[in-house]
């Protein structure tokens, strides 16, 4: 019982706590639900993917990287995990207990998540204008930025045009790349504790039980 206390204690304690931080958008606004928010089920962990335009204004460098893009896809973990070619039991443990740093993995879409990953689970909800700012600001927070105020640009990224980014933030245990999509959709909105969403699947379902629909 005393053990089972003690990691309540560290959950709740790690579940507000760490990198980038959850910008909540103002809740009394109510303007029409027009922007998208894609999730990706990856198996492991989820993506998350916006129209390009919503991301160019807070995030100029992508928009010079990625020319032409329609819709960005990012995500965000442990440098060694993410990069993996194989992931083995010790890269999943070296990342938990002893991570190296933070990537934030872009792809440029050229058409539609649903159309663009068509094997993976892919579920939306609409955001409005505050929450899509709002969640535009926390995706702008998970980028570490050099002295000139630049995106640190790694190796090339997994698949497509892509690229990995030097991230914000400390990964571990209780704040894992679904931690970090949780924290987004809380950013975007929806009414959730991030604490508790370690699994791809948990996210999945939750956007799917409480996705709202687009103002038409």
């Amino acid at each position: 019982m005393k053990a089972a206390g003690l990691l309540l204690v560290l959950f709740a304690i790690y579940g507000c706590s760490g990198k980038p931080y959850v910008v909540e958008p103002d809740a009394r606004a109510d303007s029409p639900r027009t922007s998208k928010l894609y999730v990706v089920s990856h198996g492991w962990h989820v993506g998350l993917a916006v129209v390009a335009e919503a991301l160019n204004p807070v995030i100029p460098d992508l928009k010079e990287r990625f020319v032409g893009a329609e819709y960005y896809e990012l995500g965000w973990g442990d440098e060694g995990f993410y990069q993996a070619s194989e992931i083995t039991t010790g890269v999943t443990l070296r990342a938990i207990v002893w991570s190296r740093g933070i990537v934030v993995h872009v792809v440029a879409l050229p058409a539609s998540p649903a159309g663009y990953f068509p094997v993976s689970g892919v579920v939306h909800t609409c955001l409005n204008a505050e929450e899509a700012d709002s969640l535009g600001r926390y995706l702008a927070n998970s980028f570490r930025r050099d002295a000139d105020n630049n995106l640190v640009e790694l190796k090339r990224g997994l698949y497509g045009d892509s690229q990995f980014y030097e991230g914000e933030g400390r990964y571990h245990l209780l704040n894992t790349s679904n931690k970090w999509a949780a924290k987004a959709l809380k950013s975007a909105g929806m009414e959730l504790s991030p604490t508790f969403k370690l699994t791809a699947d948990s996210v999945m379902k939750f956007v799917e039980q409480n996705r709202k629909d687009c103002t038409l």
